[in-house]
C-alpha cells in the first residue's frame, strides 16, 4: 500500500541532528534526515537489523557546533538501507507518552519555529517542501 504525504499521521521535519542509537551494548552515531512525532530517518555507517530495539539520543546541532541535551526515546528499527557509502535506518519511536510526549512536543517545536532569529535558517517540515 502506498501512503502519500498527506496520509501520514506526523508531519516530518527535514532536520540534520545528531542521533546515537544503542542497543545491546553498542552504541551506533550518526546524524538525521527527517524527524517526525512517530519516529525519524537517520544516515549511520552501519547496518541495524530490522526490528532491533534501540534507546535514541536526538541533539540539535548549533550553528557554532553547539549541541543540546540529548532527548532520549525508545524505538525499533524498521527499515535498514544501504545508501552510498553507509546506511539510511527508519526508527519508530515507541512508548511516548507523558513527559517524554511534551519533550519530543518542544524539540519538533523549535524545528517548526521560523519566526525566531536563532532559528531563521531551519528547513520546512518535509510535508511542505515535497508536498
Amino acid at each position: 500500500m502506498n501512503v502519500t504525504l498527506q496520509e501520514r499521521e506526523h508531519p516530518r521535519y527535514a532536520h540534520e541532528a545528531a542521533v546515537t542509537f544503542t542497543a545491546d551494548a553498542q552504541t551506533f552515531s550518526g546524524r538525521t534526515a527527517n524527524l517526525s512525532r512517530g519516529g525519524l530517518c537517520a544516515t549511520l555507517t552501519e547496518h541495524l537489523a530490522v526490528g532491533l530495539q534501540v534507546l535514541v539520543d536526538v541533539q540539535l546541532v548549533f550553528a557554532d557546533d553547539r549541541q543540546s541535551e540529548p532527548l532520549r526515546l525508545r524505538g525499533m528499527v524498521v527499515w535498514c538501507t544501504p545508501v552510498h557509502d553507509g546506511n539510511q535506518v527508519g526508527v519508530r519511536f515507541r512508548g511516548v507518552e507523558g513527559e517524554k510526549a511534551e519533550d519530543l512536543t518542544m524539540f519538533l517545536r523549535y524545528l517548526d519555529d521560523r519566526g525566531s532569529a536563532k532559528s531563521a535558517k531551519l528547513p520546512l517540515p518535509i510535508d511542505e517542501r515535497f508536498g
